[in-house]
């Protein structure tokens, strides 16, 4: 299982994951970001999660 958060440095606010996902991230001050709440995601939910962001900013969430 992964958790997932957005670089807000490398966003470059196309909101392709908001638009994909908006039960998982939103936009805020023109940068996604995730919204409130953890969730996990298989490394394959994942990684196609990851994937529609085009500049990579969506990556895993390594904090304990």
């Amino acid at each position: 299982m992964v958790k997932l958060k957005v670089d807000r440095g490398r966003c470059i606010g196309c909101g392709s994951c908001v638009s994909l996902y908006p039960d998982i991230f939103e936009m805020d001050g023109g940068r996604a970001k995730e919204r409130d709440g953890e969730k996990e995601f298989s490394s394959e939910e994942g990684e196609e999660i990851k994937s529609v962001c085009p500049v990579g900013a969506i990556i895993e969430n390594n904090d304990k």
